[in-house]
């Protein structure tokens, strides 16, 4: 599990490996403090595992979905990426829940300044438009923003400068795929009220949000 709060920019140094699996040399500096063999990070909002570590960089496997299925396929050496460890019980939750599971990925449609804000319109897939709700939580690249509002094929982020200067997002532009994964309460929410709208559900009942965790 993750926050969205990143925590450095790291460099692709290699790809190792062939299609159907690669496996990542990434550069890195504050993520590898504590980090062991076996330990999570998120690439770009990718949830990965940790193969080897070195004094400066860390390694991690990726499967051909994973390649096929998010911007992890368009890196190239010498391609920035955020990256995030996994969160601590106890830890401070600055974003939101973050689970690395990336729900698709969309488009960087257009990018223009307001004031000392850059407001970035991105083309999201359907599966993803129906969740997003204006001041709703998503995740993009791996990075809690905040929905400014929702838009007939996508929706729209205001990013101050700090998220610019220590993000993927102040390098990327208009044509530029990232990587998105839908606020997870809401997710949960659609599997609860599809059970409910079911013709053997019945409803939603006190021991049924009970039952799920809720209360």
């Amino acid at each position: 599990m993750f926050t969205g709060i990143i925590e450095e920019l790291g460099t692709l140094l290699r790809v190792e490996g062939s299609a159907p699996w690669a496996r990542l040399v990434i550069g890195a500096g504050k993520v590898l403090e504590g980090t062991c063999t076996g330990d999570s990070i998120a690439v770009n909002g990718v949830c990965l595992t940790v193969v080897a570590v070195g004094r400066d960089s860390f390694t991690a496997e990726v499967m051909h979905q994973t390649l096929t299925h998010t911007n992890l396929g368009d890196l190239r050496p010498g391609s920035r990426v955020n990256l995030e460890r996994a969160l601590c019980l106890g830890g401070r939750l600055g974003g939101h829940l973050v689970s690395g599971h990336v729900d698709g990925v969309g488009v960087i449609a257009r990018s223009q300044r307001v004031g000392i804000a850059t407001v970035l319109d991105i083309r999201a897939p359907e599966e993803i438009r129906k969740y997003l709700v204006p001041r709703g939580s998503v995740a993009v690249d791996g990075i809690s923003l905040t929905v400014a509002e929702k838009t007939g094929d996508g929706f729209s982020l205001s990013l101050i400068p700090h998220t610019l200067a220590h993000t993927t997002l102040g390098i990327k532009g208009v044509g530029d795929r990232v990587n998105l994964e839908a606020d997870m309460v809401a997710k949960y929410l659609e599997g609860l009220l599809s059970q409910a709208a079911s013709p053997t559900g019945a409803g939603i009942t006190e021991e049924l949000l009970a039952r799920n965790g809720f209360i």
